[in-house]
């Protein structure tokens, strides 16, 4: 008979267990801890292929976001080589993607950002190089949808000056982002990096997958 109780006390312990825990696993998946932004606004533009790309194009899909331009002497090789490691880390995830729109589309035609993909190893079918609107419209969309900088600079940097920042999305088109060590938002993630503060793709990387799992 004793025997029989304890059986009965461990079953009614991992109900309560159960009770306690499930919900909070369960919300686990369908909610990350990643802090949620502004909603991405509308936008249009054409990609290296010459498609037409907009924000239903990434509809349920988690994406990177990045604000560039193909003569870019400066930054934009080393996050262009950081948006290699994500193409790399996540290349057979059809809900991944990335989203490199130009500042200068005057100069970054579809066939030019077409030659830029193919001597940059950008073959993710999901990665596009968005051009094709004026240049008032990507800077209103950099500065005011995503909070990015961009704008005229000096002519070592290509004449123009723009964030070295990547924005992640989830697959509802909020910007989403982690809490540093003392609490407070991040909301963007460093592609640059040096020997006093390194860049945050590590970070980014395991964001994303949490995204991917929501």
């Amino acid at each position: 008979m004793k025997k029989k109780y304890s059986y009965v006390g461990i079953a009614f312990i991992i109900l309560l267990f159960g009770i306690y825990a499930i919900p909070k696993i369960v919300n686990r998946f369908e909610d990350s801890d990643l802090m949620k932004f502004g909603k991405v606004p509308d936008f249009e533009f054409i990609n290296q292929e010459g498609e037409t790309i907009t924000n239903a194009n990434y509809k349920d899909k988690v994406y990177v976001v990045e604000f560039f331009f193909s003569t870019c002497p400066s930054i934009c090789p080393i996050m262009n080589q950081k948006m290699l490691v994500l193409q790399n880390s996540f290349f057979g995830n059809p809900e991944f993607g990335i989203a490199s729109i130009s500042i200068t589309p005057e100069i970054d035609t579809p066939a030019i950002l077409k030659e830029y993909a193919k001597n940059n190893g950008i073959t993710h079918k999901n990665w596009h190089l968005l051009t094709g609107k004026p240049e008032e419209v990507v800077y209103d969309l950099s500065t005011k949808g995503f909070k990015l900088y961009v704008g005229k600079g000096e002519e070592e940097h290509g004449g123009f000056e723009h964030s070295g920042l990547f924005a992640l999305v989830d697959k509802d088109g909020y910007i989403r982002s982690r809490k540093d060590e003392l609490g407070n938002p991040l909301m963007y993630y460093s592609a640059l990096g040096d020997k006093d503060f390194p860049d945050q793709m590590k970070e980014l990387k395991e964001d994303i997958k949490l995204l991917l799992n929501e």
